[in-house]
């Protein structure tokens, strides 16, 4: 399998923007329906999870194609994600629980404790995803990187918090979550899905 690279950069960078440019869209046309805060928390938090199974699905996708162009895309749609949890972070204390006691808010409910906690962890992958940073971390970037894996977990459990009567969607991703970590752990050891391992003591 042989696709020129930079046309699917393009494309890949295009389909990342797509939920945020229909959700601008949406704004724009007032079409969010009797509740706006919410749709816009809920669409981009949505976003961002979406996106951390593409994340993980990319190792698969390289793995069964023969084609390390989904690796090479692999960093982008990560950011992508990052970038989607911080615009659903700031929406969610803007419209729903507020700027104000921000530990309390935080402390407030378990779907708040996990999605806090997978944020806190997108931010070092965040922080060294570039190729400086990457040199700069030198054999310690791997092990970290690896905190996507707790990361999309929590991010899942954050969303299946909050699901009321219709919990099907959420379902599903978290199979689709549990598959990619499976196989994961299959071809590369359990051990691999530990995102920082302690030094051996002599």
């Amino acid at each position: 399998m042989t696709i020129p690279m930079l046309p699917f950069r393009i494309l890949v960078f295009l389909l990342s923007c797509v939920p945020f440019a229909l959700l601008v869209f949406n704004i724009v046309t007032g079409s969010l329906g009797p509740d706006p805060g919410q749709t816009v928390t809920e669409t981009l938090g949505l976003s961002a999870l979406q996106l951390l199974i593409v994340t993980l699905l990319m190792t698969p996708l390289a793995r069964w194609t023969q084609w390390t162009g989904w690796i090479k895309v692999r960093r982008m749609v990560g950011l992508f994600a990052f970038f989607y949890a911080t615009l659903h972070l700031m929406a969610f204390l803007q419209f729903i629980l507020g700027w104000t006691d921000l530990w309390a808010t935080f402390t407030k409910r378990p779907y708040i404790i996990f999605g806090s906690i997978a944020f806190l962890l997108l931010i070092p992958l965040a922080v060294t995803s570039t190729k400086s940073m990457m040199r700069r971390v030198g054999r310690r970037w791997k092990p970290l990187h690896r905190l996507i894996y707790p990361a999309v977990a929590l991010a899942w459990l954050h969303f299946m918090f909050q699901a009321r009567s219709d919990i099907a969607e959420m379902v599903i991703y978290g199979l689709v979550v549990v598959f990619l970590l499976g196989i994961r752990g299959y071809w590369f050891g359990w051990y691999s899905l530990i995102p920082l391992r302690a030094p051996r003591r002599s």
